[in-house]
């Protein structure tokens, strides 16, 4: 009874699990390891991203309000603030607006259009940062369950060329070649599973977050409206 249940452990079945078997485990936890390391480091990332656009968002509307823009793009460019997503949307929308503020130009050029352009030129690249090693645990997710289900067609296939070898027939011998070869397939679900929540849970961060950048983007865009409407009121007022 020993030496069976000694079979059936995860180090006895590795002991005996042909080097295919070995192979495809070997790559599977190479896999988790790689989903866990995204997955560290998108929650690291995240966090800090929320912590410092919470800043970013109460530090830069009392500025705005005042109308104090340049205050706003220093405190946007600010070091402390590099992982906020709303420091880099707002920034570029306000250096946008006062850099076609100084300019000379045309009657007919729109200077709100050309601060939203910048914006939604810098959440899209935002948005692809923040998504960066996702495709990873997407992919993860999707192949772990096939390469486990390959170990276990590698395994079965090795449990029956050993009966076939040793000549003896029926269940028994063949079980604990196919435990082994079972193993891998579990073990592929175990890699696999984890990856789908942890996909979808960072998705949904950047979906949240991407609401957030669309909510201050139009702040920004209808304080750009209201400005320009202030200017403008106060040039005739002198005329």
């Amino acid at each position: 009874m020993e030496g069976m249940n000694s079979n059936f452990s995860l180090l006895g079945m590795w002991s005996t699990m042909n080097w295919v078997a070995k192979g495809v485990v070997v790559v599977l936890a190479l896999m988790s390891i790689w989903s866990l390391t995204i997955a560290i480091e998108r929650l690291i990332r995240f966090q800090r991203a929320k912590r410092e656009s919470l800043g970013i968002a109460l530090g830069v509307t009392p500025l705005l309000k005042q109308h104090k823009l340049e205050e706003a793009i220093t405190l946007t460019s600010d070091k402390r603030y590099r992982h906020s997503h709303l420091a880099r949307v707002l920034r570029a929308g306000l250096t946008e607006f006062q850099y076609e503020s100084t300019q000379t130009l045309p009657d007919d050029f729109d200077i709100v259009a050309s601060g939203q352009r910048a914006i939604e030129r810098e959440s899209l690249m935002t948005t692809a940062e923040m998504k960066k090693g996702l495709g990873n645990l997407a992919t993860i997710s999707t192949t772990a369950p096939f390469v486990g289900l390959f170990g276990t067609v590698a395994g079965i296939i090795h449990a029956f060329q050993g009966m076939a070898i040793s000549g003896s027939g029926g269940l028994g011998a063949v079980s604990a070649g196919i435990a082994e070869a079972l193993v891998t397939t579990a073990f592929g679900l175990f890699v696999a599973i984890p990856a789908v929540w942890l996909y979808n849970y960072f998705l949904n961060k950047v979906e949240r977050f991407q609401v957030e950048m669309s909510n201050s983007s139009s702040q920004l865009i209808d304080y750009f409206i209201k400005n320009e409407a202030r200017v403008r009121a106060g040039a005739a007022t002198v005329r």
